[in-house]
């Protein structure tokens, strides 16, 4: 796993813990990480993530129009 170091000014008013899941909340809206893989990040479970998820107003389902549309023809 990578490592990083931030340097933000004070006024931001972020601490490292909020920063890290922002951060994990993005990359899982972009696609780039799964729920799993953000909540770990963001050293949650994934149910915590994503009652977090929902009161940031990301959906915890990342599905484009594509997958969705396969998934309801699988079902």
């Amino acid at each position: 796993m990578q490592t990083l170091q931030l340097r933000l000014p004070d006024f931001v008013g972020i601490d490292a813990q909020e920063l890290t899941l922002i951060l994990a909340s993005r990359l899982y809206e972009q696609g780039k990480l799964s729920i799993g893989q953000a909540a770990e990040m963001a050293g949650m479970t994934k149910r915590a993530f994503m009652e977090i998820l929902d009161r940031t107003n990301v959906s915890a389902f990342n599905y484009d129009a594509e997958e969705l549309d396969q998934d309801m023809h699988n079902a």
